[in-house]
């Protein structure tokens, strides 16, 4: 895991504002989110290992489920999880819908030095995008 500084640390915005600017660039709510505290992830990379930009929050006022819910963003960080290859080769499994994800061989994997300032350069196109009101338009990646 790689903290990168950025005045995103600790700026509050409406949870419906916030997606409304960055899913459009790619970004999801990664799995694990509570009531209280959830991610917006980036993937950047899956060829190696999962390589990806995640930008934490924390319920301000109100929960999550709700549309009117305001959040404190936190310290963007870039995360490696290297997953296991080849386990579903050939797999007959009848639940495949909730079977479907593996353990990862590392949670918290190298991150490749040649990936490191990508992340920084899409933390400061979410610093444009959210502090700036800056309209980006979704592109390939």
């Amino acid at each position: 895991m790689i903290d990168i500084e950025s005045p995103l640390e600790g700026h509050k915005i409406a949870m419906d504002d916030l997606e409304d600017k960055i899913k459009p660039l790619g970004y999801v709510v990664g799995g694990g989110w509570e009531y209280d505290h959830g991610y917006f992830d980036y993937m950047m990379d899956d060829k190696e290992s999962y390589l990806c930009l995640r930008l934490p929050f924390t319920a301000y006022d109100g929960e999550l489920d709700r549309k009117d819910a305001e959040v404190q963003l936190g310290r963007p960080f870039l995360l490696s999880h290297k997953y296991q290859r080849g386990l579903d080769d050939g797999v007959q499994d009848p639940n495949p819908l909730t079977n479907q994800f593996s353990e990862p061989v590392d949670k918290d994997a190298h991150f490749p030095e040649e990936w490191i300032r990508t992340g920084k350069e899409y933390v400061k196109e979410l610093e444009q995008v959210i502090l700036h009101d800056a309209h980006v338009y979704k592109r390939d990646r």
